[in-house]
């Protein structure tokens, strides 16, 4: 195997939602790998500031707003000062409604909010929109990139709400909601529209779908989904990051306009 084909020493990796839990994962990882990373987030976390206290000479964590064009050009420019063009872009900042959100959120599809369809959408389909809008452009003008879209087993198949079933047994009214399907359904296509259109300036683009990450679900829960799973668990929160990093790398150099499925066998049944 030849020794660089997954160096990605040289790369300048942004990642969208670092703060969170799979987000900080991906960051550690290409840290690890002696990349340069910057995270966007809304806010700052104990995730996050202990990354850029481990790497304060390759991680820069900066506040910003996925679904605000001025916000991540600012993001850009401070990111391209302080380390260069991006040459890696993880579209990882989703929001999905919690178990506890109110009841309409996860109510039956007959009674969806608008409201709640319109704030997921903006999120993760616009907000990929426009950090490959942003940042994929700057790298399109550099000749060189790798875009990897995170996307989920509920952008390829229904959810499976017999998983849900012990939360109606026990009196609530609950269903996994339409709105993270169907914005995870748009990443999709959209990475293919945009392999195409950035092939000839060397800008691959990607999607990676995934499945559940263990955090702290009730047992519940778990015990339905691991029954449902071929390989009988939930995801580590470190189970993606090779996939994350082969994407990045030159060893996946011929790949774009493809959907990585790494999901336990999920989508196989």
């Amino acid at each position: 195997m030849h020794p660089g084909l997954f160096d990605i020493r040289d790369e300048t990796v942004v990642i969208t939602g670092m703060a969170g839990q799979l987000g900080a994962a991906y960051a550690g990882a290409f840290l690890s790998a002696g990349s340069r990373v910057a995270g966007l987030d809304l806010a700052e976390s104990s995730r996050s500031r202990a990354l850029v206290d481990a790497h304060p000479d390759r991680c820069l964590f900066l506040q910003a707003d996925v679904t605000n064009t001025a916000s991540l050009r600012e993001a850009l420019d401070a990111i391209t000062i302080g380390m260069g063009i991006p040459t890696v872009l993880v579209n990882n900042a989703a929001i999905d409604a919690p178990p506890s959100a109110p009841p309409e959120e996860n109510g039956p599809y007959e009674s969806y909010p608008e409201s709640s369809w319109d704030r997921i959408l903006d999120v993760n389909l616009k907000g990929v929109h426009l950090c490959c809008q942003v940042f994929g452009t700057a790298m399109a003008a550099a000749g060189r990139g790798s875009i990897i879209n995170v996307a989920s087993i509920y952008g390829l198949v229904s959810p499976d709400q017999s998983l849900y079933e012990y939360r109606r047994q026990r009196g609530e009214v609950f269903y996994k909601p339409v709105a993270y399907s169907a914005s995870k359904s748009g990443i999709l296509n959209l990475t293919r529209y945009l392999a195409v259109y950035w092939a000839r300036q060397q800008v691959r683009v990607n999607s990676l779908t995934i499945a559940g990450v263990y955090n702290g679900q009730e047992q519940a829960f778990l015990d339905a989904y691991c029954a449902r799973i071929p390989v009988g668990r939930m995801a580590d929160v470190n189970d993606y990051n090779g996939a994350v990093l082969f994407l990045a790398s030159s060893a996946s150099r011929y790949m774009t306009g493809h959907n990585l499925v790494v999901d336990g066998g999920w989508t196989a049944i």
